[in-house]
């Protein structure tokens, strides 16, 4: 992948996971990230890539110099570009990663049963277009 700016991928149908792009969208202030759903062809390109490096991705895998984050490091990182008051939440990072990436995944097992699913992928407004991947 070719771009400076960060690349959030993440499950297009889970009602927690559009929630938290939107909140994301509206606390970036730089529209420094780009967003793409792990179901269109950059993020099966991404969770391809992923899987086949570490055997499984998550629900959500960022991308940014080059690397790609998944799981808690993924959510992490995006708390360190947004920057300010997030900054508090970086000491997650106390955590060792495997407890930051057991709770991850618990929380992403259950999403769908707490949070719901949608039966297609969002559909960004005609002003984030520019923002969203194919």
């Amino acid at each position: 992948m070719q771009t400076q700016r960060p690349i959030l991928f993440f499950d297009g149908v889970c009602n927690l996971c559009n929630s938290t792009i939107q909140k994301i969208i509206r606390f970036d202030k730089q529209k420094q990230f780009l967003f793409a759903p792990l179901q269109s062809t950059a993020g099966r390109e991404a969770l391809q890539h992923v899987t086949e490096a570490e055997g499984k991705a998550g629900s959500v895998i960022l991308f940014h110099n080059d690397q790609y984050y998944t799981r808690s490091s993924a959510v992490l990182q995006v708390f360190r570009l947004l920057g300010g008051w997030f900054n508090l939440l970086l000491a997650g990072y106390i955590l060792p990663r495997f407890l930051r990436d057991a709770l991850y995944n618990y929380i992403a097992s259950h999403r769908y049963k707490w949070f719901g699913q949608q039966n297609e992928c969002m559909v960004p407004t005609a002003e984030l277009k520019e923002r969203f991947l194919a």
